[in-house]
C-alpha cells in the first residue's frame, strides 16, 4: 500500500489517502470512503526471463515508472552492452546518444529526492511537488554553477513547506549528503526568488506548529497530551523567550511528558526533535518559571505545576 494526500468528497478536505493495490482501491484514511476503485497501478512491473535458477535473484525490470514530468515519461530507450559484448550493429552503435535518456540530469535529480525522501519517510506528494520545483529549475537553467546537491535538499525543504509536512533544515541536512544548513537555507531563498513561491501559508514550520505531531507521537504521547503540548506551544508566544522554535517545542514536550506521568528520558525527545539535551534544559530553565501561563489551565493545576523538577 502506498499514501498520500488526495481531496475527499466527504471530508471536503484534503486528507490522506491510500491505495490498495491488491483491490485497486483508493480509499480516504480519515472516514473510510472509497474514492476510486479499480485504479491502473502505474508502478515498476518486475519479471524474471533467466533461462536459469541461478539468476532467479536477479530478475529484470519490464518499464519504467511513468513520468509526466520527464520528455518521453520515462520511457526512451537506453542501450547498454554487457561486459564483455560488443555492439555489432554499427547504426545502432553511431546513433547510439541519440537513443539514451534525454532527461538525464532530471533523472538522476528525481532519484536523489526520492532517497532523500524515502530516508525521512516523505509523503509521494511532497516527493512530486519537490520533482516539479526542480524541474522548473533546470527549465530555466537557473541551476547552472551552483551546488546540485544543496538545489536538491532545498526542493524538498520547501515542498515539505508547501504541502504543511515540514521538515526541519537539520532533518533535510542529516540525509543531503556533504550539505550544510546553511547551503540548504541559502538554496532555499535561492528557489523562492527563482519560482516565486509563496511559503507564507506554511508558516507552521517556522513556529514548530508543524512539528508537534510528528515529534508526539514519535515519543509515543496520547493524543491528550498532543493537544496540550499544542496549546501550550501557542501560549508560549505571550511569553517572551528568545529560543528557536524547535526548542521551545521539545522544552514543552518534557514538562508535559512530566505532567503526563509517562517517564520519557530526556535523550528520547533530543532525539525526536533533533536538538541537543544541554539546549532543551536551557529552554526549561527559561519556560519553567512561566509554566503556569504556558500549560493549559485544563490540563494541569498549580500544585501539578510544583510538582515539576527544578531546573
Amino acid at each position: 500500500m502506498s499514501d498520500y494526500m488526495a481531496y475527499c468528497t466527504d471530508c471536503k478536505t484534503q486528507t490522506e489517502v491510500v491505495d490498495d493495490h491488491m483491490s485497486g482501491d483508493t480509499i480516504c484514511t480519515n472516514c473510510g470512503l472509497v474514492l476510486d476503485h479499480h485504479f491502473i497501478d502505474q508502478t515498476c512491473e518486475w519479471r524474471t526471463f533467466a533461462d536459469s535458477e541461478k539468476d532467479d535473484h536477479d530478475p529484470n525490470r519490464v518499464g519504467n515508472v511513468s513520468n509526466p514530468l520527464l520528455t518521453h515519461g520515462n520511457l526512451s530507450t537506453t542501450i547498454v552492452a554487457q561486459p564483455g559484448q560488443k555492439l555489432t550493429d554499427e547504426f545502432i552503435f553511431k546513433n547510439h546518444e541519440l537513443l539514451t535518456n534525454p532527461d538525464k540530469i532530471l533523472t538522476e535529480g528525481f532519484e536523489s529526492i526520492s532517497r532523500m525522501a524515502d530516508r525521512l519517510s516523505i509523503g509521494k506528494s511532497s516527493k512530486i511537488r519537490a520533482d516539479e520545483i526542480y524541474k522548473n529549475l533546470v527549465d530555466k537553467k537557473s541551476c547552472k554553477g551552483k551546488n546540485v546537491k544543496s538545489i536538491l535538499a532545498a526542493c524538498l525543504f520547501v515542498a515539505c513547506k508547501e504541502s504543511k509536512l515540514p521538515r526541519t533544515v537539520k532533518e533535510i541536512c542529516s540525509v543531503a549528503q556533504g550539505v550544510s544548513k546553511k547551503e540548504i537555507n541559502r538554496a532555499a531563498d535561492f528557489i523562492k526568488k527563482q519560482t516565486d513561491i509563496d511559503i507564507i501559508a506554511s508558516a507552521e514550520c517556522s513556529n514548530g506548529r508543524g512539528l508537534v505531531r510528528r515529534f508526539c507521537s514519535n515519543l509515543g504521547m496520547k493524543n491528550q497530551d498532543m493537544k496540550a503540548v499544542q496549546e501550550a506551544l501557542e501560549n508560549s508566544k505571550e511569553v517572551d523567550i528568545r529560543r528557536s522554535p524547535c526548542s521551545i517545542l521539545a522544552a514543552i514536550i518534557f514538562i508535559i511528558a512530566q505532567l503526563s506521568g509517562q517517564k520519557i528520558p530526556l535523550r528520547d525527545i533530543a532525539m525526536a526533535s533533533q536538538v541537543a539535551e544541554q539546549t532543551i534544559k536551557k529552554s526549561y530553565k527559561d519556560i519553567h518559571p512561566h509554566a503556569s501561563r504556558v500549560v493549559p489551565r485544563w490540563y494541569a493545576k498549580e500544585c501539578d505545576l510544583n510538582k515539576l523538577c527544578r531546573p
